[in-house]
């Protein structure tokens, strides 16, 4: 697999460049040349240098998922914190109100960066994922946004297609969705620790370094090691994933050794904070005291060269800081998801030194309130995409009598699903037993009521593509019930047992999930049955699950060793004939009871 060509950039991002290049030969460069021993003249006179001390704006977000309509149900509101202990909802996201918040953070900050963390693309609903993310990034270069790492989704399509989103042009199959070719992004992906297998280098840019007036400052971008296990085998054909520590120490060294002193880390993993309000204070008592999973680690084994953490992949928010390995505290931070939050950091940059003051940084998460006033390029935006995409999205395909959550160890989205592909299962083998969904694979949920002209309870395309938008396949495999028992234990145990992967069951498909114990215990073996039977251990099923979990994705290994292979059609297909089979105007479906795991805690 050859490497992906770097970015071009069109005029706009030139413009931007020319003028900072044109910086370079102000008094802000010299200041930049000056010995550490020199102190600069007083600021603010003429023919004076600047001052040591320059605060640089920096705003950041993450995981967008080309959220570019405002999300509907609990993935378009954030919970925040009261005065008095309670908590409050607010409605966020959308991003014609990203923007202009993005933009009235910037004002009157002459040193300003805009980075993210990965996952803009991918799993997106209609309006972007229809056209391969076009959309999105469009919007980014709207945004001026001018860095991001990679995710574990921009591989959903695979390299290939992620140096399209990076360089431009027509999709392959598809072709051009306007007159006018895909220019690709103005700013750069970061992927430095994914390698091409055959020549062992990174398939982007691994750090780029943003310059103004002398003021120099680093980005790394990684994505998690274990982007294999949460993205389908084909999406990352060809390409191997490196640790996230590793990597960022050795191009710390990198811009260490190219003058570069400040530097910021771009990373796709993230954690989980003790509460799910965005304004949590996380430090509390003392620096990452409520913060847990693999960030942390991370974090506290990353070189003290870098000098603040812009995080993801979890969809939590929090702004906290945790001990360096000299014992120094250092800024980790993410913005939740979808573009409800976006966080403003101040990095301290010391012209004497060319690092960052890490006493003097301070980091924040800011709600994207829909309470002010929307941005007129992205409404454009918005409206251009949605008139092309509005014949296929808005197509009803069922009707449902209450909300559907996707929330919950067993969802009732995710059960719904399930019963989907058992049912589709059965039109192709009316042998099938039983059907498992991965709770990552379940986007959304569908909510009743609905803004707009479609009516309550009615079910559109555009919705459905929104709950599942991979494209994945319907495949049955026939395994034995050891097998499945295993399979049960595996979402539990090994790479899942710090953060259990429930694969939610279709109907008929009982077992006790025991919290009290750990690891494989947790699944009370005799509990297990189809249909009120215990499974027998020697006995062959048919299975029903999406391509990926075929594959053994989730760490869930064992659903990759099934026998007697089918492959069906798209996972979204098979919802919507269930759909439209088993609901009408006059009797809409009710979500699912979620009776189907009894947990024990």
């Amino acid at each position: 697999m050859p490497a992906i060509s770097q970015p071009h950039h069109r005029r706009r991002r030139t413009v931007r460049l020319l003028a900072a290049a044109a910086g370079l030969a102000t008094a802000g460069a010299l200041a930049a040349a000056l010995p550490s021993s020199a102190a600069p003249a007083e600021a603010g006179k003429p023919g004076k240098l600047p001052s040591r001390y320059q605060d640089v704006q920096l705003l950041s977000f993450n995981d967008l998922h080309g959220n570019l309509e405002p999300p509907s149900g609990s993935s378009g509101r954030v919970t925040e914190l009261q005065a008095d202990g309670t908590s409050k909802t607010i409605d966020a996201g959308g991003v014609e109100y990203l923007a202009t918040h993005l933009r009235d953070a910037r004002a009157g900050n002459k040193y300003s960066i805009t980075a993210a963390g990965g996952d803009m693309v991918g799993a997106s609903p209609l309006i972007s994922g229809l056209f391969h993310d076009e959309p999105t990034i469009e919007a980014l270069n709207k945004l001026d946004l001018d860095v991001t790492s990679v995710g574990n989704h921009e591989f959903d399509e695979g390299a290939k297609e992620l140096g399209r989103l990076q360089n431009g042009g027509c999709h392959p199959t598809a072709g051009c969705y306007t007159d006018e070719e895909f220019e690709g992004a103005d700013f750069p992906y970061l992927a430095a620790n994914v390698l091409n297998e055959k020549t062992n280098k990174p398939i982007l840019k691994p750090y780029w370094v943003w310059k103004k007036d002398g003021i120099k400052v680093g980005f790394i971008g990684v994505t998690l090691e274990d982007t294999p296990g949460v993205v389908s085998a084909e999406g990352v054909k060809g390409l191997k994933f490196k640790d996230e520590v590793e990597t960022i120490n050795k191009y710390a060294r990198v811009l260490q050794a190219q003058g570069v002193k400040s530097i910021v880390a771009l990373i796709h993993e993230g954690g989980a904070p003790a509460s799910g309000a965005y304004n949590y204070n996380c430090d509390s008592p003392g620096a990452g005291d409520g913060i847990s999973g693999p960030i942390v680690d991370i974090a506290k084994n990353i070189t003290p060269q870098v000098d603040a953490l812009v995080t993801g992949h979890t969809h939590a928010a929090y702004a906290c800081t945790i001990n360096d390995p000299a014992g120094n505290p250092r800024t980790v931070t993410s913005a939740a998801s979808f573009g409800r939050l976006y966080t403003d950091t101040t990095l301290t940059y010391d012209r004497w030194t060319g690092d960052i003051a890490r006493t003097s940084v301070k980091s924040a998460n800011h709600v994207v309130t829909r309470t002010v006033a929307k941005a007129p390029d992205m409404t454009e935006l918005i409206s251009r995409w949605n008139t092309l995409a509005a014949p296929i999205g808005n197509r009803a395909i069922g009707y449902i009598s209450a909300d559907i959550p996707s929330t919950g160890t067993e969802s009732p989205m995710g059960d719904l699903i399930a019963d989907a592909q058992l049912a589709y299962g059965k039109t192709l083998d009316p042998e099938t037993d039983l059907a498992l969904m991965n709770p990552g694979g379940v986007r959304a949920g569908l909510t009743y009521a609905q803004k707009g002209t479609e009516g309550d309870g009615v079910v559109t395309y555009a919705e459905g593509f929104t709950v599942q938008p991979f494209s994945n396949t319907v495949n049955l495999q026939d395994f034995t019930g050891a097998q499945l028992i295993q399979v049960l234990k595996e979402q539990v145990s090994g790479s899942n047992a710090a953060s259990p992967k429930i694969l939610q069951p279709s109907s008929g498909l009982t077992y006790t999930l025991d919290l009290t114990k750990t690891g494989a215990d947790r699944i009370v073996v005799d509990s297990v049955k189809l249909n009120g039977t215990a499974l027998d251990p020697t006995a062959t099923y048919r299975v029903a699950t999406n391509s990926f979990l075929a594959g053994g994705g989730d760490g869930i290994t064992t659903l990759g060793q099934g026998t007697n292979d089918l492959v069906g059609t798209d996972d979204l297909a098979a919802l919507e004939q269930y759909l439209t089979a088993n609901s009408s105007a006059t009797s809409p479906i009710a979500p699912p009871a979620t009776n189907r795991i009894t947990i024990v805690q």
